[in-house]
């Protein structure tokens, strides 16, 4: 099993000075060039659709 991926830049500077937060639990991270903290989590996988022209696409 591989490792998670980590976040390559920040949601709110777009910096990429991020390190693990130990305050925040699993999935948290700190930006060192704006001092916020913010949480990663999977929620889970989308049912996928068929495509618009595709036979089962409802494309009439």
């Amino acid at each position: 099993m591989s490792e998670r991926a980590a976040p390559f830049y920040c949601p709110y500077c777009g910096d990429e000075d991020l390190r693990p937060s130990e305050e925040g639990g699993h999935g948290a991270w700190e930006c060192r060039a704006c001092a916020r903290a913010f949480k990663l989590s999977f929620l889970g996988l989308l049912a996928r659709r068929p495509a618009a022209g595709s036979p089962q696409g409802g494309a009439s």
